[in-house]
């Protein structure tokens, strides 16, 4: 241990894991970890579970994947017996769910709740790991684990915009990502919302039902598909329970983990009555989707100006004003290269009288005064509340807010400082037993984030019974493996348009931060065979311990 770190492994909590979280990812984590036999804490910030569920608590927060695929598919019984009440569940329901699996499989007795973890310290000798915790009131406790497992969600670390003045307004502010729990009542208040990422996108439709006026301040625009959310009756539930092992199966195939498949011709293979079907197709069936309704959608330009296309086409039939329209259509970034909304009546607001969109291009925030927001030009608006829809440092965030020190103390943040080094997104070399689930390296944030953390946690547990069976303490990325899974998904990202867009995946919307391509853009089904073929080779890439 380095010199800052007098508690020998006797004097402090001995465990075999800690779990960082309780998002979904971590949940699952505990669950089988226990199931291994192990000793597990889990800590998580949050006063109960959730994890980003937790925090997001905006109006009209709902989730983009189907409540039937965003569910867990690890129990049959716990499928069965969960019944959804819409095909997009709201954040009120994807807590209440989250809250049923933790009950039925205990999983609260392992974690503390309204605790951080603020610093994980490898010993180079017993390569055991000295973590720290803060609950926020001058306490906090010191273990020494085998395993670290971070499972801290690419969208938990909330961004808050630089703008002269904003700490000082003499309004009500609010962030999207951090919402209270006991709700906002915008009745009859001149309200500001600034973003039209996913979290304005939904919550102005709601908000504008209630405030009196409401200004909404778009830097870019955003590319948003109408969910066709609809309430799941009896038979739509029975219909869905009877056939989750096939939808499940063609799930783990599909690049984004829903049981979807792409067209099986190129856009333009296709004449125009068909491209268009399979686009309107897409678009009844709602949501994030859109962007893989033909295989080069991502690849080729003019599919992708196609799918725009058509896309730009039903949007502006909403809008009624076509000045309005202008501002709402994007025209930086191709459509799917940030990641596509899904909305309930979100142009159709800017059709209501008291609602008005600014755009922030050409004429920005100046500053915040008083209850005033100036625009570069002088223009004022007169504000009671400022909701902040500014979204996260995403995919690296929640861990550069943790000392993490591996071999020599070297810190992860600074070996990230270029962007994330990983192999496969489970490991990086220095950091032997240490993982991070569904995050950068991996498919995460472009799928299915509930199947990318099972698939995640079953390959680590699997792998970590291997590690008892035959002996082995540890297991660490080579650094080889690190570089050329860094190379390969680089490659990749720069075969297809994502690069093109200053989107968060890249890390864009954060000031000073390496413009790195975070997440693997392969698929979540290809990104499987990847992980499973290592894992049938007996971990290559990886440096196995012995004892």
């Amino acid at each position: 241990m380095s010199d800052n770190n007098t508690e020998s492994v006797h004097d402090v909590d001995a465990v075999d894991a800690v779990v960082v979280g309780a998002g979904v990812t971590g949940l699952y984590a505990v669950h089988k970890l226990r199931e291994l036999g192990y000793r597990v804490r889990g800590f998580e910030r949050g006063a109960d579970v959730g994890g980003v569920w937790y925090w997001n608590r905006y109006p009209g927060a709902r989730c983009d994947v189907e409540s039937a695929d965003y569910s867990y598919s690890f129990d049959e019984e716990l499928q069965q017996a969960w019944d959804w009440s819409e095909k997009y569940a709201t954040q009120p329901e994807i807590m209440r769910y989250l809250s049923h699996v933790t009950d039925r499989f205990d999983l609260r007795r392992s974690y503390t709740f309204g605790t951080s973890v603020v610093s994980a310290e490898l010993d180079g000798e017993t390569l055991r790991w000295t973590v720290r915790t803060d609950d926020g009131d001058g306490g906090g406790e010191v273990l020494s684990a085998r395993f670290c497992v971070f499972a801290v969600g690419c969208l938990s670390s909330t961004h808050q915009p630089s703008i002269p003045g904003l700490d000082s307004f003499a309004g009500d502010t609010y962030h999207t990502g951090e919402w209270p729990h006991e709700g906002v009542d915008f009745t009859g208040l001149r309200v500001g919302v600034i973003g039209t990422g996913s979290s304005g996108i939904q919550s102005v439709p709601l908000i504008a039902d209630q405030a009196a006026q409401l200004t909404v301040f778009q830097r870019s625009a955003n590319y948003s598909i109408p969910a066709g959310n609809k309430p799941l009756d009896e038979e739509a539930r029975r219909e869905l329970k009877a056939g989750y092992a096939e939808r499940r199966r063609l799930a783990r195939l599909s690049g984004g983990g829903s049981p979807f498949m792409t067209h099986p011709q190129r856009t333009l293979e296709v004449g125009e009555r068909e491209r268009r079907k399979a686009f309107e197709k897409r678009w009844e069936l709602g949501g994030v989707l859109y962007s893989k309704t033909f295989p080069d959608q991502l690849t080729d330009l003019a599919a992708n100006h196609a799918a725009r296309a058509f896309w730009e086409e039903k949007v502006r039939a909403l809008i009624d004003d076509p000045a309005v329209a202008d501002l709402l259509v994007p025209t930086d970034h191709p459509i799917g290269t940030k990641r596509i909304v899904t909305d309930s009546d979100y142009y159709e607001t800017y059709n209501r009288e008291h609602v008005r969109l600014v755009s922030l291009r050409e004429n920005a925030i100046e500053r915040v005064e008083g209850q005033s927001v100036y625009l570069a030009d002088g223009e004022r608006f007169e504000l009671d509340a400022l909701v902040l829809a500014t979204g996260f440092d995403a995919m690296t965030g929640s861990l550069d807010r943790i000392d993490i020190r591996g071999r020599g103390g070297r810190l992860l943040k600074d070996d990230w400082s270029a962007g994330p080094r990983t192999y496969l997104g489970l490991g990086t070399d220095g950091f032997p037993n240490l993982f991070n689930l569904a995050g950068v390296g991996s498919p995460s944030v472009l799928a299915n984030v509930i199947l990318c953390a099972e698939q995640h946690v079953d390959w680590l547990t699997d792998c970590l019974a291997h590690l008892d069976a035959h002996g082995y303490v540890a297991i660490e990325a080579a650094e080889r493996a690190v570089e050329d899974w860094v190379t390969e998904c680089r490659e990749r990202a720069a075969a297809t348009l994502m690069m093109s867009a200053d989107s968060w995946y890249l890390g864009a919307n954060i000031p000073g931060k390496p413009r790195v391509f975070m997440p693997f853009v392969g698929g979540f089904g290809a990104y499987g065979e990847i992980i499973a073929d290592v894992a049938a080779s007996g971990y290559k890439g990886f440096d196995l311990i012995p004892g």
